[in-house]
């Protein structure tokens, strides 16, 4: 397969269990440039012959169902620039939302689903300068449920998509047994694109590197195969 038609059957995978793996689709559609989720929509539809949104809505509800769609959905903007002003009036915008708890108001999926990683970043950047915490900490700061778990993963792929990954990868090593699809997946989309920079932050974050725990903690071809991809350290 090549990543597009890779990536719709991870989709598809996730979206067939019995409780769908929300976070497969938010990680795939948070992490990939708008080219590529394109794509992979494309692809989606020639493997399955069903538009993705079409499934995604149709396998969801509530308010999951309305940022899961929303998320992927939008084609974004992919460059460097960003509107200052707007940050600043959205990051107040979130601030205001989180501070009464709205988590589902449509002006908090709207900002979250249609602005680029890099004006988002800004705003998230405004909200830590103006009100001394983070977005992620007004977040988990709520009690957690379905929807909070799926905002939550929403907002750390987008604000640092490699820290996000690199802790995927360190919670299926602590848990091969229920995770190992988690660990695959992670390695095997990323060996082409940013690997190398999860594996550094992975290494800063846990003391050793992912080539030791799996070295540790794998065996056979299995092993083999994820060290091939792995690279040198």
């Amino acid at each position: 397969m090549d990543a597009a038609e890779r990536d719709a059957t991870l989709i598809n995978e996730a979206l067939k269990k019995a409780t769908p793996d929300y976070k497969v689709i938010i990680e795939i559609a948070c992490t990939r440039n708008s080219e590529e989720l394109l794509a992979i929509k494309r692809s989606y539809q020639s493997l399955y012959k069903h538009c993705l949104e079409e499934d995604v809505a149709s396998q969801t509800i509530g308010d999951v169902r309305k940022l899961l769609v929303a998320v992927i959905s939008t084609y974004k903007y992919d460059g460097e620039e960003f509107d200052e002003n707007v940050a600043h009036s959205e990051a107040n915008i979130l601030h205001q939302l989180i501070e009464k708890k709205a988590f589902n108001d449509d002006e908090m999926i709207r900002i979250l689903s249609t602005r680029s990683k890099k004006q988002l970043c800004a705003t998230f950047n405004i909200i830590k300068d103006l009100f001394g915490t983070t977005i992620n900490k007004g977040l988990s700061a709520t009690p957690s449920d379905e929807y909070i778990g799926v905002l939550r993963t929403t907002v750390r792929c987008i604000n640092d998509s490699q820290r996000y990954l690199a802790k995927v990868i360190s919670h299926a090593l602590g848990d091969l047994v229920n995770e190992e699809q988690a660990l695959t997946r992670v390695i095997v989309t990323r060996a082409e694109k940013d690997l190398k920079e999860i594996k550094d932050v992975f290494a800063k974050r846990n003391n050793a590197t992912i080539h030791e725990i799996v070295d540790r903690k794998t065996w056979g071809n299995y092993k083999a195969f994820l060290l091939a991809l792995l690279g040198k350290e």
